[in-house]
This record gives structure tokens, C-alpha cells and sequence, in this order.
């Protein structure tokens, strides 16, 4: 089964790009999850903005809403295609979800990879080929998270929801995770929504961004 596209309405970013994956702008509509008032959001191709809020304040649940895997109000679309429309498989193979803490489901690191070839993001953020043969359970909090990053990637989704993706990591890893996000963002012209709490890692990798407020209602801010 396929996504249904809206017909009478088309959507489309000012930014233009050679590459081959497709553009996909990400809109959300009166959308309102566990906690937040209903708002409207647009994040364009290849744009990045962030979340800032308290603990508790709904912003996993908000991105978890968004890839259709808690209840919510309101419609969300990855360019043409609603997700109201769209089998939840295919509606997640477009919009990733990186959670805070990411899920393994085998033994063997490599085993949660598509194919036999070794996964291009790999080497860029410090691993060598044999780390696909590391068990599981060796790998620390760090390292699950960097890992989770590749494998996200590695399905090419044209929506990427960031759920503190370099909480667990020291200044050096840190860095790396930010610049590949940034060079897939580029690359592919993925809508990216990044969970933070560091204001100036929030400021470094967007112009702006939105902070979860005191009723559930969303500030945007603007820096740049």
C-alpha cells in the first residue's frame, strides 16, 4: 500500500538541490500531542530546527506523535504525503525517529544493518568495519547512540527527529554526530527536528528554533 498525496494542495520548499533522494518539506498542522496545545509548524527541506523545554515538558512524546507512534491531534505531512494516509511503516521509513536511548533487537551489531555491505556513515563517526561483528552488550551508552545514528540513516529518511542525539557523548563525539547531521541534512535536503538542551549546541546547529512553554504552548526563537 501505498501514501496518498494531497491533491488540491502542494507543498514546496524555496531551496532547490541536485541530489537524487527527493525533497520533503515537514508540516505539521494543528498538530498537539500529550501535553501540548494544538500549533502549526513548517520546517523546510534541508532546514533544522530545534526544541528546547523542561523535563517532563512533552518533547519526546511530541516527536514520537510526529512518527506515528503515540496518539495525537492534528495532521502531519513529509512533503505530499499525510501521514493520516499512510501505513506506519512507510510513513517511519520516511520520517526517522532517533530516540534518546535507541532499541536493539539482536546479538550482533551488524545484524540490525540492511545487506552485507558495510554502512557508508560508519567511518565517519569512528568506526572501523569490525565493529559490525561487536556484540551488543559490549557496546557503552555512547556508542549505542552513534550506532543508532547510522543505522537511522542508512534508510535514507527525508525527515529526521532527533531525540538528544549526542546526549550520552563527550565534546569529540559530539561534534562528529553534528557534522555528519549537518552533511546529510545538506546532502539529502532532509527536514531535520532536533531535541536539545544545550542552548548553544541549539544555536549551532539551527536559526531557530522552538521552546516548550508554560500550558504546553510552543515560543519560537530566532538567533540567525
Amino acid at each position: 500500500m501505498e501514501c496518498d498525496a494531497p491533491r488540491a494542495r502542494r507543498i514546496r520548499s524555496s531551496r532547490s538541490s541536485s541530489t537524487q533522494p527527493p525533497m520533503a518539506t515537514l508540516q505539521l498542522v494543528q498538530f498537539s500531542s500529550h501535553g501540548l496545545a494544538a500549533f502549526d509548524l513548517t520546517i523546510a527541506a534541508g532546514e533544522c530546527v530545534t526544541i528546547a523545554g523542561a523535563s517532563g515538558s512533552g518533547k519526546t512524546l511530541l516527536l514520537r506523535a510526529i512518527a506515528d507512534l503515540d496518539p495525537h491531534g492534528g495532521e502531519a505531512l513529509a512533503g505530499e504525503v499525510r501521514q493520516s494516509t499512510c501505513p506506519p511503516t512507510e510513513w517511519r521509513r520516511r520520517v526517522g525517529l532517533l530516540p534518546a536511548e535507541t532499541h536493539w533487537w539482536a546479538d550482533r551489531v551488524g545484524d540490525h544493518f540492511r545487506g552485507e555491505r558495510e554502512p557508508i556513515y560508519l567511518s565517519r563517526l569512528g568506526f572501523a568495519p569490525a565493529t559490525l561483528d561487536w556484540e551488543v552488550h559490549r557496546l557503552s551508552s555512547g556508542e549505542r547512540q552513534r550506532l543508532g545514528l547510522v543505522r537511522m540513516l542508512e534508510l535514507e529518511p527525508q525527515v529526521l527527529l532527533l531525540d538528544e542525539p549526542t546526549a550520552n557523548l563527550d565534546e569529540a563525539n559530539a561534534r562528529q554526530v553534528e557534522a555528519l547531521i549537518e552533511r546529510y541534512r545538506r546532502t539529502h535536503q532532509a527536514a531535520v527536528l532536533w531535541v536539545g538542551h544545550s542552548a548553544e549546541q541549539r544555536r549551532r546547529v539551527a536559526a531557530r528554533g522552538l521552546e516548550i512553554g508554560a500550558g504546553g504552548v510552543l515560543r519560537e526563537e530566532i538567533w540567525s
